[in-house]
């Protein structure tokens, strides 16, 4: 069983920035893939980040690309999420979540094993 612990959140004006961390438990957080979620009031979860085991495949949705980053240290269990130059339609409760399968889906939230209890993120005009 892995938990996974968000922070970093909170309330910034548009423009902004923050950074997102998830620190997981146990001895095994390099064998799993990780992902960012988030979702709005009344929206579907969605996909935002991915990074793979090693850290050497990242993948970011088209919506972030330029502004948010997706990194891990594998020494600490953390996975990051770098929000830059945030908009006020990236207000959402931010999850991470990871995935122990070998094959990586990073966009599909089905394809996680574990997911944390999620973090708000507030971006105001």
């Amino acid at each position: 069983q892995v938990q996974l612990v968000e922070s970093g959140g909170g309330l910034v004006q548009a423009g902004g920035s923050l950074r997102l961390s998830c620190a997981t438990s146990g001895r095994t957080f390099s064998t799993y893939n990780m992902g960012w979620f988030r979702q709005a009031p009344e929206k579907e979860r969605e996909f935002v980040a991915g990074i793979s085991r090693s850290g050497g495949n990242i993948y970011l949705a088209d919506s972030v690309k330029g502004r948010f980053t997706i990194s891990r240290d594998n020494a600490k269990n953390t996975v990051y999420l770098q929000m830059n130059s945030l908009k006020p339609e990236d207000t959402a409760v931010y999850y991470c979540a990871a995935d122990q399968d070998y094959t990586y889906y990073p966009g599909r939230p089905g394809a996680y094993d574990y997911w944390g209890q999620g973090t708000q993120v507030t971006v105001s005009s």
